[in-house]
């Protein structure tokens, strides 16, 4: 007989190798991509990331050294050893056709290790992490534990909405957000992969700097700029431009025809026909990257869903309790009994590391029946039912949600 101890034991391994091997993957394609290296450096510090990939397969599981790197551009999954199962890594490069770290490699590095720590017994860790991850956890916590720390419900969901809706700008403007000091001084400098000369782009669905890149095409050179986030880059967050002279303005050209979503998800959908215009570097500053990532980009549907269903006349709280969950939304009839839901929403790039984050808190810490997704994680939703209906959890799509909520108010959401 398997005993419970024994399940989490596994989970922890399997867990754990993963995680291992999407670091290791992670930091060879940084040195990949490093222009700064020399081929001695280079090589020397991809043989160091083969030797810990090799620790974490086993003596049973080798991988030459010339595999090890081609599935770097080309699928991460093959990188596990056999008996690891990982559909969600499969086909995922971690350096992209333009020789840059692909950024879900990096999302999926840190869901794995918010998972080993919920899974993590006393004596088991020793997570690795270098300095700009352990810097961004660092940020994210620190601008969390001032906000909770003020115990006052209002004011928290002000400084947390504004870090969703502001997180750049210029100089003037963010000493007007109603965050406190300690905050405020989380606003940095513009990040130089995001500026080209002295200009950058914000990203029309989050408004964080884009990444900017020159790209070689034909024998001609381009500029690109994308959101940073890959699921704001295929909304239609990803421009070209072209290279002006020194001291010219740069300006942005959709590189693609954005996709139109559907009546219901139209709803939150972002507004993106805009096409941003360059902005100067200087006087204008961006919250810490790892703010936008863990506040910043899954805030968004968080607060779209508030907006809209407040407008529909629908009672919605933010982040009530100070956070024990996201979103508390009352629904029925006019003259009749409301429905109350709990809402948690999260935006993972790694389903399966979501569902098994669920089971190790064996649902939702704060007491949530819903698990909401953003709609451009709609592929997820098979894998988590299965998880939440062990915890009597329902998940469905922002859209779906806000739908299923307002058919219930008796109010259109469409």
């Amino acid at each position: 007989m398997t005993s419970s101890t024994d399940n989490d034991v596994r989970t922890f391994d399997g867990t754990r190798v993963r995680y291992l091997v999407t670091r290791a993957a992670l930091r060879a394609a940084t040195t990949m991509t490093n222009p700064t290296l020399s081929p001695r450096q280079r090589l020397a510090a991809l043989m160091e990331c083969h030797g810990t990939l090799l620790a974490a397969r086993g003596p049973g599981d080798p991988l030459s050294f010339g595999d090890f790197r081609r599935a770097l551009k080309n699928d991460l999954a093959r990188l596990l050893p056999a008996g690891i199962d990982s559909p969600d890594l499969e086909g995922l490069p971690v350096v992209d056709g333009e020789d840059r770290v692909a950024e879900d490699a990096f999302d999926l590095a840190f869901e794995q290790r918010v998972l080993l720590k919920a899974l993590d017994k006393p004596g088991n860790s020793a997570l690795l992490i270098n300095d700009q991850e352990l810097q961004d956890e660092i940020d994210q916590e620190t601008a969390f534990e001032i906000l909770y720390k003020g115990g006052e419900q209002a004011g928290y969901v002000a400084g947390r909405s504004d870090l969703i809706r502001y997180p750049a700008g210029p100089v003037s403007d963010l000493c007007e957000l109603r965050l406190p000091p300690r905050v405020v001084d989380l606003y940095q400098d513009i990040p130089y992969n995001s500026v080209y000369q002295v200009h950058w782009f914000p990203c029309p669905a989050c408004r964080w700097p884009m990444r900017v890149a020159i790209r070689r095409s034909a024998g001609s050179r381009v500029g690109t700029a994308r959101c940073w986030h890959g699921a704001h880059a295929e909304m239609g967050a990803s421009y070209l431009f072209p290279l002006p002279a020194d001291g010219g303005v740069p300006e942005l050209v959709p590189e693609a025809s954005p996709r139109r979503p559907g009546l219901r998800e139209s709803v939150l959908f972002p507004s993106i026909s805009e096409v941003p215009r360059a902005l100067p570097a200087a006087g204008y500053k961006a919250v810490a990257r790892g703010i936008w990532r863990y506040t910043t980009i899954p805030g968004l549907p968080e607060l779209a869903l508030y907006d809209r269903l407040s407008e529909r006349g629908l009672t919605v709280e933010l982040w009530p309790a100070l956070d024990a969950y996201d979103l508390r939304v009352e629904a029925g009839p006019r003259k009749g009994r409301k429905e109350t839901f709990k809402v948690d929403v999260k935006d993972y790039t790694s389903a399966m590391t979501l569902g098994k984050l669920i089971d190790a808190q064996e649902g939702d810490r704060g007491g949530a029946g819903w698990l909401v997704v953003p709609d451009y994680r709609a592929g997820q939703l098979p894998l988590l039912s299965g998880v939440c209906a062990k915890w009597d959890m329902k998940v469905a799509t922002a859209s779906e949600f806000g739908a299923m909520v307002c058919a219930k108010a008796g109010v259109s959401w469409a």
